[in-house]
């Protein structure tokens, strides 16, 4: 029989198991009875934890998955007539399967490009501005993620600029965090700096590809946006009945700063693999890497037989090229092991 420990691929940081911290938290809510719904003592501490975190009042929801979270939220800012600004890489627009659209009752979503996966003021603007008529879905919201889909990451600054135009054509800002833990350990700030201090309405914060096993959260930093937001997680299926199993591992990540060590270790394996990399000369960098997410491109032969020996990587997300995405529980050896069957494919 082999008992030899399954690979640790490179394809998403979804492949990664439960981290320590929240399973021990899991396991501990897994004592007798508690009421459900979200009225149980671990629900109501990781609230209170991720206020906490965030350094101010803020409404929280539990849901179980990152297309719920995104399309529940944006659903909260827009009515059917209205119109969401995002990049054209963004998730919302490539990976939800039209779920934003669905659940806003036919809100369209609307394109813009920008350099490094980044949406840019004057593109707001230019699709603002671009018809006024009433035939047009009227632009109501602006989407952002952080990091983004290309592996990059907002700065304070570049944020407020876009809050500035955004207020200015009287826009909402809705932010995908999926991987809102590796910008902020990537940045060094504080999470307040990147959300509401730079005027994010509603945040969708990631914690399945930062160690959880399942469950996002929805923060609304803008509380009328939040009116009966528990009835659009009822109605859309994501109103867990035994909400501590959600909501626990929370209380696990959130203590002592574990869900920003993790997301630290990610960037870092993400920056020695971009390091083992530069000396090859086949290797074409396809965005700056600056979170736990490293584009590349590489000659059709040797993607062919990275995945002959096992490897296992996305070619399809962003705009081409392959994605090497590192995850929680990455290990040096395991890039080594990657780089190891490059170089032989090389013949270097």
């Amino acid at each position: 029989m082999n008992t030899a420990a399954p690979r640790r691929h490179f394809a998403s940081d979804n492949y990664a198991g439960i981290c320590p911290e929240a399973w021990a938290a899991l396991a501990e809510a897994n004592q007798g009875h508690a009421p459900g719904y979200g009225d149980d003592a671990w629900t109501q501490k990781a609230t209170d934890m991720i206020r906490d975190v965030f350094e101010t009042h803020c409404e929280v929801y539990f849901v179980f998955n990152g297309t719920a979270a995104n399309s529940l939220a944006l659903s909260s800012m827009c009515h059917s007539y209205h119109s969401i600004l995002c990049h054209e890489n963004a998730h919302i627009e490539a990976d939800e399967c039209g779920a934003p659209e669905f659940f806003s009752n036919g809100t369209k979503v609307l394109l813009m490009p920008g350099a490094n996966g980044k949406v840019e003021p004057a593109s707001i603007e230019r699709m603002v501005k671009k018809r006024t008529d009433i035939h047009y879905p009227k632009p109501r919201a602006v989407s952002l993620t952080q990091s983004t889909e290309l592996g990059t990451v907002y700065t304070p600054d570049e944020l407020k600029a876009i809050w500035a135009k955004s207020k200015s054509l009287g826009l909402k800002i809705h932010m995908d965090g999926a991987r809102f833990a590796n910008a902020v350990a990537s940045l060094g700030v504080s999470p307040k700096e990147i959300t509401w201090q730079a005027g994010v309405d509603v945040l969708c914060f990631g914690g399945t590809k930062n160690g959880i096993h399942v469950g996002e959260a929805v923060v609304f930093f803008n509380s009328e946006l939040a009116k009966e937001f528990d009835y659009r997680c009822k109605q859309g299926g994501q109103l867990a009945s035994k909400m501590r199993f959600i909501s626990a591992p929370w209380v696990g990540m959130l203590k002592d700063g574990v869900w920003l060590r993790y997301a630290g270790h990610a960037n870092k394996m993400a920056e020695y693999l971009e390091s083992k990399l530069k000396p090859f000369p086949q290797v074409k960098f396809l965005f700056p890497r600056q979170a736990n997410a490293v584009f590349v491109e590489l000659p059709r032969p040797i993607i062919d037989g990275l995945h002959g020996k096992g490897w296992k990587f996305y070619t399809f997300i962003g705009q081409g090229g392959c994605r090497l995405m590192c995850a929680w529980d990455t290990k040096p050896e395991d890039v080594d092991q990657f780089v190891a069957d490059l170089q032989a494919l090389m013949g270097k």
